[in-house]
């Protein structure tokens, strides 16, 4: 399924199917490559940014602003192949919305106040920050 599609359909569906599309969408973007763990660390950026509401108010709001996760970087004509790691992707989005509908104390959290990722390769000029935590390929920072 193309990039695209799956956008198109993040704005058709009710919620919370609409934020899960999203999400599973960003996961696989950002991370399919990455351990469970560091899909769920993706995740949980997303969703601690909706939070903050700096981003947006919804997961689609926050992963579609401009420039910061790669549903705005990557070309439409995209194409979603690797089914597996879709359907991973898509569990944990599932999961990870469910998780942080818990009250704060209750959360499994995997990056603590992290609201940004960058991969090892690229050096951002806000990645000066404090780094919260690696995993795999992916440094997570506390920036704001």
């Amino acid at each position: 399924m193309k990039l695209s599609m799956l956008l198109w359909l993040a704005s058709v569906l009710p919620q919370p199917l609409a934020d899960q599309t999203c999400l599973a969408t960003t996961v696989y973007l950002e991370a399919r490559s990455e351990s469970t763990i560091g899909q769920y660390a993706v995740a949980e950026v997303a969703l601690r940014r909706r939070d903050r509401g700096t981003w947006g108010g919804s997961v689609c709001e926050v992963v579609t602003s401009p420039r910061q996760f790669a549903l705005t970087t990557t070309a439409q004509n995209f194409e979603v192949t690797d089914l597996n790691s879709w359907t991973k992707a898509w569990k944990i989005a599932g999961d990870s919305i469910s998780n942080w509908s818990l009250p704060t104390g209750e959360r499994t959290v995997y990056v603590p106040q992290a609201d940004h990722f960058a991969t090892l390769a690229v050096a951002p000029a806000w990645s000066t920050r404090r780094i919260v935590r690696t995993i795999g390929d992916h440094a997570f920072y506390a920036v704001n």
